[in-house]
């Protein structure tokens, strides 16, 4: 996913980068599924339903400014949803949205299915 940051997640990291302000986040990071993508200054609409819940995500280290899930992530019990696009998120007592964008082929899924991905599926990009 390249052009997914946030933009308050840009200017916090660019003030970073330069000394102007420190930068972090709570851990454990993780990964919610849309249905309607959201934008750099909007949220999507996160799925609900069924046993739907964020679940967390792994990466790997940084290289060649990327970075992949290093795990595989399972979303299981959801509801019959049209997953068009990902969201991550920190886990403050309220949730920083820090990165999003949209699957490159939509996941339909009917009640109970379980939604999976597999290792190295997931990216983040910087350029």
């Amino acid at each position: 996913m390249a052009d997914n940051l946030p933009d308050q997640i840009e200017n916090q990291l660019l003030d970073a980068l330069v000394g102007a302000a420190s930068y972090s986040v709570t851990t454990p990071i993780k990964l919610a599924l849309v249905t309607a993508n959201g934008s750099d200054s909007a949220a999507g609409t996160e799925v609900t339903g069924g046993s739907y819940a964020r679940q967390t995500i792994s990466w790997s280290a940084a290289a060649s400014g990327e970075i992949h899930n290093d795990a595989v992530i399972n979303f299981t019990g959801m509801p019959t949803a049209t997953v068009v696009g990902i969201e991550v998120y920190d886990s403050a007592g309220t949730p920083k949205r820090l990165a999003y964008g949209a699957l490159t082929s939509t996941k339909s899924v009917s009640s109970g299915d379980t939604l999976q991905f597999a290792i190295s599926s997931i990216s983040l990009t910087l350029s």
